[in-house]
């Protein structure tokens, strides 16, 4: 009675069409859900979570910040995610990349120059993101090891390594947190550009998603990932060396996360503990897959997310709602989202039996 065909491919055009339908279903599905189970007028749900997001000038730089530092690990799991090697260890290659940071912060923060010292900061933090990436990489490449419980594990060693750390540092003792690091003196603090403290981690991250896209668009390395991705015997076929093709494009993927890292201590919040990553290593996880891993269009699925946590959070505070129903919406918004793309990439059929046999 049904069956399901792949499409050649829908219209770019027709495409967003589809989406757009799906965005304007969920909001009608979402103000029938807020008026049954609360009583309120839609209309001024959705105009109370614009206003969490864009309400006021800090609001809205606080938005581009969490939009930058999502959309900056969602680009780091990008090129493992298109190779199909499953990085699930971003939380814990954040924390490493963070770890890197405040160490150089905290030891070095009154021997060196500053500018040594954010360079020093950097250099660590990428350098520490790539080799905890780089360890499942190797394993996956040598024993074919499973990459998804390896970068998972890494992330709870990450975790307790920077517990550690923490409590070694932490100001004052018995506190149990190090609190924010170098205030007095803001050694390893990135520089303010202009009015806000958070313009610096934007540029950098917009740099980021342009280099991005052309790495794997358009550069042999980008090429020789999607072949992997495609088919690892066809990659051993026209001569990619499928191990080092792992290897390598694990520790770019490390890399960022430690970025991302650095961005956090260095750029952001200028301390150190163990949920600084915030779940973005799996939020990042959605962001990459609503943009079918193109870097360009994580942009808009990097802000649909942030936009929709803010305004969560605005309407339980001006509402008194639990925060849980900010997330029903995000979540009904985010299922039709999802499910619209299996319409553009199938095709369903409907035949009708007429006399016993099919019309």
């Amino acid at each position: 009675m049904v069956h399901i065909t792949k499409r050649k491919e829908m219209p770019v055009v027709q495409a967003l069409a589809v989406r757009l339908g799906a965005i304007l279903l969920a909001l009608v599905v979402c103000g029938i859900v807020t008026t049954i189970t609360t009583g309120l007028n839609p209309i001024d749900v959705y105009v109370t979570m614009i206003k969490g997001a864009f309400g006021t000038q800090r609001k809205i730089w606080i938005l581009l910040q969490e939009i930058a530092i999502l959309l900056c690990v969602a680009l780091a799991l990008t090129p493992a995610f298109r190779m199909k090697f499953w990085n699930l260890g971003g939380e814990g290659q954040i924390l490493a990349g963070s770890l890197a940071s405040a160490a150089c912060m905290i030891c070095l923060g009154d021997k060196i120059p500053n500018a040594a010292l954010i360079a020093l900061m950097l250099v660590t933090s990428v350098v520490a993101g790539a080799v905890w990436a780089g360890v499942p990489a190797a394993a996956k490449a040598r024993w074919n090891t499973n990459e998804t419980l390896f970068t998972l594990m890494m992330n709870y060693v990450a975790t307790q390594l920077v517990a550690y750390f923490v409590i070694v540092w932490e100001v004052p003792k018995g506190s149990g947190n190090i609190g924010i690091i170098n205030q007095a003196t803001e050694a390893g603090w990135l520089p303010q550009i202009g009015s806000s403290k958070y313009l610096l981690n934007i540029v950098l991250v917009a740099i980021l998603t342009v280099f991005m896209y052309l790495y794997l668009a358009y550069s042999k390395h980008g090429y020789e990932i999607s072949v992997v991705g495609e088919s690892a015997s066809t990659a051993r076929y026209v001569g990619i060396k499928v191990d080092r093709v792992i290897v390598r494009t694990l520790l770019l993927s490390g890399a960022v996360c430690g970025f991302a890292g650095f961005l956090l201590v260095a750029g952001t919040n200028h301390t150190l503990t163990t949920t600084i990553a915030g779940g973005r290593g799996f939020t990042a996880v959605m962001v990459a897959w609503l943009a079918n891993f193109n870097p360009l269009v994580m942009v808009a699925s990097s802000f649909l997310l942030v936009f929709m946590g803010q305004g969560a959070g605005e309407i339980s505070t001006i509402y008194g709602l639990n925060h849980s129903f900010g997330d029903i919406l995000t979540g009904i918004i985010l299922f039709f989202i999802i499910g619209c793309e299996f319409f553009i990439s199938y095709q369903v059929h409907f035949s009708k039996k007429e006399g016993g046999h099919d019309a």
